[in-house]
């Protein structure tokens, strides 16, 4: 399971170091895609070919499900971690997330997501949770 809260930088090549304890679960390759929200989600190879077999389930005669995969399928792209701990981002995964130098690298559960810094801060509010917490009983969290 991920967990923590990283900061880290992107170099001009677009390569960005990947925290010890995350790469300890997601071995030396993996896959980022495009994520909700507007940030890039990391999976590691078993989370990531369970993720797929959800995604072919879905009835490709709905026009929402299409969408759907194609927006987490088109943009995946395996990555493999170099000696120094770094993965190369793809510049269209980049640029979907508007990642340029300073990042964040959010371990929740079965995933990383990977934020632009200043979209990070906004979303991370969490002045709202008392509200939210009641609504998660609908989804059958009961705290």
């Amino acid at each position: 399971m991920f967990m923590g809260e990283y900061n880290h930088t992107i170099d001009a090549k677009g390569r960005l170091i990947i925290p010890s304890k995350f790469r300890e679960i997601l071995g030396d390759n993996f896959v980022v895609t495009k994520g909700l929200d507007g940030c890039l989600f990391v999976y590691d190879n078993t989370e990531w070919t369970a993720f797929e077999e959800k995604l072919k389930a879905l009835p490709l005669t709905n026009k929402e499900s299409r969408k759907f995969v194609r927006f987490f399928l088109a943009g995946a792209a395996n990555v493999e971690v170099d000696k120094q701990g770094r993965i190369l981002l793809p510049a269209v995964l980049r640029a979907f997330a508007a990642l340029d130098k300073e990042v964040i690298l959010a371990g929740v559960g079965g995933r990383i997501e990977i934020w632009n810094k200043e979209k990070w801060e906004e979303v991370s509010e969490y002045d709202d949770m008392d509200d939210i917490a009641e609504h998660m009983s609908d989804l059958g969290l009961m705290l």
